[in-house]
């Protein structure tokens, strides 16, 4: 599927240069019909120099020029961005909003009936490594959420889920990333207590996350069955597991996700 409507960014920030280096890279879409505008003069000159696409100054000026506009700006001024050109959106056009928890009826409340997609990616999109969640609004249909998925996946996986189930997605793949980076972080400490030099054990840590979840992602099999190929009976794997449960670490982990998803819920007025 190559996506041949004209993409705007409204916001050139660290995500939205993600997105259209991921769309750019993967030969999704041509430089010359992605449009960015923001704020800040230096943002559009490096994005120009890097990706070659187009840059406008007036937000309402890049409405007019594109299909598909993305909503790529910090949630607290979203609504000031909205009031600007929500009356200049027309329904045959698409939004489609990564702002963090804002939901698309109250985006929906400013764009008459434009179909509006919320998206929610995750840090590693900027190495195009990212779990993306997508929720369409009440106007948005199957095709808009095909185009939408597509366009995330130059950046990871993306996958359409329920907008009720967003809060979930930020405890688990929003937040997740400051977790692994717990793991890798204690698992670099305990190669250390036992001889390993520091650079050594950061990059065998983290080689190892990133070899275990690939090797989830590409087998298809349990995360259980997975473990049980690695324990075999009376060896070292199975004393590190029993050391781990010991600890509670699973359920650590799982309270933990909780947490996030109830905060991001608190957050969100949901």
């Amino acid at each position: 599927m190559v996506i041949t409507q004209k993409i705007g960014f409204l916001g050139g920030g660290a995500m939205a240069e993600a997105l259209m280096s991921g769309i750019v890279n993967s030969n999704l879409i041509l430089p010359e019909t992605i449009y960015v505008s923001d704020l800040q003069d230096d943002r559009l000159v490096h994005l120009k120099e890097k990706l070659d696409i187009n840059i406008i100054r007036d937000n309402t000026d890049l409405v007019h020029h594109v299909d598909i506009v993305i909503l790529a700006v910090k949630p607290f001024i979203l609504p000031e961005v909205l009031k600007e050109v929500g009356s200049k959106l027309q329904p045959g056009q698409l939004l489609v909003s990564i702002a963090a928890g804002i939901p698309t009826s109250f985006i929906e409340n400013f764009v008459n009936e434009v179909p509006v997609v919320r998206v929610m990616p995750n840090t590693p999109c900027l190495v195009r490594e990212g779990a993306v969640a997508i929720a369409r609004g009440k106007n948005a249909c199957d095709e808009h959420s095909r185009i939408v998925e597509k366009l995330c996946s130059s950046v990871g996986m993306a996958v359409s889920v329920k907008e009720s189930l967003m809060d979930a997605v930020t405890g688990l793949s929003g937040s997740g990333p400051a977790y692994m980076y717990l793991i890798v972080e204690a698992l670099a400490d305990a190669g250390v207590r036992m001889g390993l030099p520091r650079d050594t054990a950061i990059k065998m840590g983290a080689q190892t996350m990133l070899g275990a979840a690939r090797m989830i992602i590409e087998t298809g099999e349990h995360p259980s069955q997975l473990k049980d190929k690695v324990t075999t009976p009376g060896g070292t794997t199975i004393e590190g597991v029993f050391a781990l449960e010991d600890a509670n670490v699973r359920a650590a982990f799982m309270e933990a996700v909780e947490a996030a998803c109830i905060r991001s819920r608190e957050l969100s007025g949901n």
